[in-house]
């Protein structure tokens, strides 16, 4: 017995302090988000609805159709009167911006966000370990984390990344690539930078696909601190708990359906086609689908998987459905993953709240529609699109700043973060909320008392209806006559 309990020891010691170690390595591979800083423009940079129709009016190149065309996006979009603007278009540079007029766009969003962010945690900027920036249009040299470094003097061994067109998905790729990065460096911090640069390729040209771009994105940006120290745990304000990215490139059609190129009179711009409603939804179900063992119940998913089984009893394709759960492939396998979307899972069994990425009218509205989400799961979208437009990568921050300036968060909520960019991606991250005072105005304290407001009409269809009229299509608009 006694050669038996020694010889058993060791053993019981060496799993202890196996299991030990693998525990606390797993705590260092957590990733806390410490705080986050969105950019307010300037308020001479708003842009309402006369300021917008002046920018229209003045390209030369719009016939009529390309006016009502312009006038039918702009109000049925969902944006308001407050949303931002960058000065080169605002000062009519739009044609002909310098690059000094896109390093002062992106620098003013980029040191003003960081400023607040240093200021407001008290870390040091030579405190940081890891630094991404992800601006899809812009990518000057030196790079633009080599730009950050060298107004703050950061440390010379800090780990930089420069990301670029990863399109409206890229503050998640830049949050992933910290959190890997954090497997390796331990009580590190790490800060991610999403915005992007709209003055130097607002599009001049009269091609209907490329001219949404103009009346959808609006200056942005956002700046985010994360940390794996466990000794920070305390101060951290969400925790990533599931990270999923996917990536239709391999398809043209997906490729093809959000990309930026030159029109037939040379003009550059981002052209959006009619294939991205459809590319968006591939991509959200199977990312969805891949996410939602990792974040829903288990009697959710039984109750799926019964749901699904009769299903395929009265359409006689149970047979299949069994082989191709055991081959992973197969016709019935590609309808069960495209039920994600037909209302066929319930995410909201394991998720309190959604942020959604405030693409557009169309997307929040597609999206809401498939995970059968109501109008109070939508709402912070839907009042960032109308606050802020779309401000591209970082988007995601200010829905989620409003949803703590309402606050509605509390301690073990679980939110939900849906991103969808060019290529075709779809990058989605649960966090989960670390503390009940989260309630922070943010940049949303001006307003935020009015918001939802009564109507989210735009204005442009009051003002400019006119331009449908049946007389004007035999004439010709005068512009400089026209009365603003």
């Amino acid at each position: 017995m006694d050669l038996l309990f020694f010889c058993i020891v060791p053993f019981l010691l060496y799993s202890f302090f196996t299991l030990s170690k693998l525990i606390l390595h797993r705590r260092g591979q957590s990733c806390y988000m410490l705080a986050y800083e969105c950019f307010k423009p300037p308020e001479d940079t708003k842009l309402d609805t006369n300021t917008c129709a002046k920018i229209v009016l003045r390209n030369r190149n719009l016939r009529l159709d390309e006016f009502r065309f312009l006038l039918k996006t702009i109000v049925s979009s969902g944006i308001g009167e407050n949303t931002y603007c960058p000065k080169t278009v605002l000062e009519g540079k739009e044609m002909c911006p310098t690059l000094k007029d896109t390093f002062d766009e992106i620098d003013e969003i980029m040191f003003d966000t960081l400023d607040n962010l240093f200021e407001r945690t008290g870390f040091s900027p030579s405190d940081i370990d890891i630094l991404v920036v992800n601006v899809s249009l812009f990518s000057p040299a030196p790079s633009l984390t080599a730009r950050i470094i060298n107004r703050y003097k950061m440390r010379e061994d800090i780990k930089a990344f420069n990301l670029t067109g990863m399109g409206c998905s890229a503050s998640v790729v830049g949050i992933d690539m910290v959190q890997q990065l954090f497997k390796t460096y331990k009580n590190s911090l790490g800060i991610v930078v999403s915005t992007e640069d709209l003055g130097a390729h607002w599009y001049c040209g009269r091609d209907k696909k490329m001219m949404l771009s103009n009346c959808l994105f609006r200056s942005g940006g956002a700046s985010m601190l994360f940390t794996n120290n466990p000794a920070l745990k305390n101060r951290a304000i969400l925790k990533l708990k599931h990270m999923q990215r996917t990536l239709f490139g391999a398809d043209d059609e997906a490729y093809n359906c959000c990309i930026q190129v030159e029109d037939e009179q040379g003009f550059a711009g981002f052209r959006l086609t009619k294939s991205l409603v459809k590319s968006a939804a591939q991509a959200l179900t199977v990312n969805l689908q891949a996410m939602a063992p990792k974040i829903l119940p288990l009697w959710e998913l039984a109750r799926f998987f019964v749901v699904t089984v009769r299903s395929s009893m009265k359409k006689n394709e149970l047979l299949p459905f069994l082989t191709s759960l055991v081959f992973g492939n197969g016709k019935i396998m590609k309808k069960i993953t495209f039920s994600v979307l037909g209302g066929g899972l319930n995410f909201k069994s394991g998720i309190e709240h959604f942020c959604l990425h405030p693409g557009g009218r169309a997307v929040i509205d597609g999206v809401g529609m498939g995970l059968k989400l109501n109008e109070y799961d939508l709402e912070p979208a839907r009042m960032a699109l109308h606050r802020w437009g779309n401000t591209s990568a970082g988007g995601l921050w200010y829905v989620l700043g409003y949803m703590e300036a309402k606050k509605r968060l509390k301690k073990g909520d679980r939110i939900l973060m849906i991103s969808l960019g060019a290529g075709f991606k779809c990058n989605n991250c649960v966090w989960e909320v670390m503390r009940d005072d989260m309630c922070d105005a943010n940049v949303w304290k001006d307003c935020i008392d009015s918001y939802p407001p009564e109507t989210l009409n735009n204005p442009f269809k009051e003002k400019y209806d006119w331009i449908h009229e049946d007389y004007l299509s035999f004439a010709r608009l005068d512009f400089d006559r026209m009365v603003i």
